[in-house]
């Protein structure tokens, strides 16, 4: 099909997903504080991360995360669909 390769860029951009970092976890992130990752769980979300920044699956390791506004402190079995939100933040603890 004529013109077909113009949309193949478009398609992978698709099952992006939209990663945020509180300022608290900034300084792991070299100061950003939104990204996009292509992936399909949360598992290969933080292996994605940990490759742009070495270490950091350490530190989301002691964070809870919202997926879509959806509230888990353990994540690691949880999949992620194409075009969500996934925001970072600290783990809630009881007392």
């Amino acid at each position: 099909v004529e013109g077909a390769d113009d949309f193949r860029p478009l398609l992978g951009r698709l099952s992006m997903i939209k990663v945020v970092f509180p300022d608290h976890l900034m300084q792991n992130t070299e100061g950003v504080r939104e990204t996009e990752v292509d992936c399909d769980s949360y598992r290969s979300l933080v292996r994605e991360l940990e490759k742009r920044w070495p270490g950091i699956e350490d530190v989301l390791a002691k964070t809870a995360v919202a997926i879509n506004g959806q509230i888990y402190q353990d994540a690691w079995l949880e999949t992620i669909e194409p075009s969500s939100e996934v925001f970072f933040m600290h783990r809630i603890e009881g007392g």
